[in-house]
C-alpha cells in the first residue's frame, strides 16, 4: 500500500480571440503547467517526492493571473519538460494497483485524467482509487453543507508551520500530505474515481462547444482556496458568457507600457 498525494497547477486562455479558442483549448480547457506530489508508504512515512514544472502546448501565452497566483514566468516555462515526460515520472511513482491517489478537492484529478487523453497518454495507468482529503476535513471539522475548507485555513487549523507558500504545487502537495499524516484513521475510505464522465473525454464532445460549469467553479475555488456562494458562481458564469460576446474587448495600443 502507498499513497500519492498530489497538486496541479493550470493554466488557461487569456481571451477568447484565436489562437486561443480553438480545438485545443475546448477540449482541454485547463492545461497543466506545475506537477507536484509526495509519495508516502503505508506508514505514512514519505519515499519520494516530484516537483516539476510543465512546458505549454495549448496556452501558450501565461494568464496574468495564473501568473500573480503561482508566482510561475513564461521563462520557467520555456525550459520546462513537457506534460509527456512529468506524466511519465508521476506514473513512475505508482507500485500497483493498491497505489491511492490523495488531493485537496477533486479538480486536480479530473484534469490529470483530461490533460493526459488529450496527449494520447495512457489513463489506465493513472490509479483509479483516490482520497478527497479536503472533503474529508470538512465533514471531520462540521462545515456548512455545500462548503468545502480551505487548505490554508485546514494547515493553520492543525498548527503546521508554514510562510505562505500556498498556489505553489509542490508546497499544496506537501501540506495535504502533512495533514493527511496528522489525521489518518480507517474511517478515510478510498473511492473510485468515475472515468467514464462524458464531460472527460475531450474526444466525447468533438464538435460541440459547451461551457464545462463544473472545472470552471472547480479551477475558481481552487484559486482562491475556498467555496464558491451561489451568488459568485452566478457572476461567474454570467461574465464568461458576456466575456464570448467580445463586446468588451479593445484593441491593445501598441504605443502603451
Amino acid at each position: 500500500m502507498s499513497y500519492i498525494v498530489f497538486d496541479l497547477e493550470f493554466n488557461q486562455a487569456y481571451n477568447n480571440k484565436l489562437p486561443d479558442t480553438n480545438e485545443a483549448s475546448l477540449q482541454c480547457p485547463f492545461e497543466i503547467i506545475q506537477v507536484g506530489a509526495v509519495k508516502l508508504n503505508d506508514n505514512l512515512e514519505t519515499i519520494a517526492t516530484l516537483d516539476r514544472l510543465v512546458k505549454p502546448q495549448i496556452f501558450t501565452k501565461l494568464h496574468p493571473f495564473i501568473k500573480e497566483m503561482t508566482g510561475i514566468t513564461r521563462n520557467n516555462l520555456n525550459t520546462a519538460k513537457s506534460f509527456k515526460e512529468v506524466f511519465e515520472e508521476f506514473i513512475g511513482l505508482v507500485d500497483d494497483r493498491n497505489t491511492i491517489l490523495c488531493v485537496w478537492g477533486t479538480a486536480d484529478m479530473r484534469e490529470l485524467f483530461r490533460n493526459a487523453e488529450f496527449h494520447g497518454l495512457n489513463i489506465s495507468s493513472i490509479p483509479r482509487k483516490y482520497i478527497n482529503l479536503q472533503s474529508y476535513m470538512s465533514k471531520l471539522l462540521s462545515c456548512e453543507k455545500g462548503t468545502n475548507i480551505g487548505l490554508k485555513s485546514t494547515v493553520e487549523l492543525l498548527g503546521i508551520p508554514h510562510n505562505n507558500e500556498f498556489h505553489d504545487a509542490y508546497s499544496d502537495a506537501y501540506f495535504t500530505a502533512e495533514i493527511f499524516k496528522r489525521v489518518y484513521s480507517d474511517k478515510i475510505k478510498p473511492k473510485l474515481y468515475n472515468t467514464n464522465n462524458p464531460k472527460l473525454s475531450s474526444r466525447s464532445s468533438a464538435g460541440k462547444k459547451y461551457l464545462d460549469s463544473e472545472a470552471l467553479i472547480n479551477q475558481m475555488e481552487k484559486m482562491f482556496s475556498r467555496k464558491m456562494s451561489e451568488e459568485e458562481i452566478i457572476i461567474i458564469k454570467l461574465a464568461y458568457m458576456m466575456g464570448k460576446t467580445n463586446q468588451f474587448q479593445i484593441s491593445e495600443n501598441p504605443n502603451s507600457k
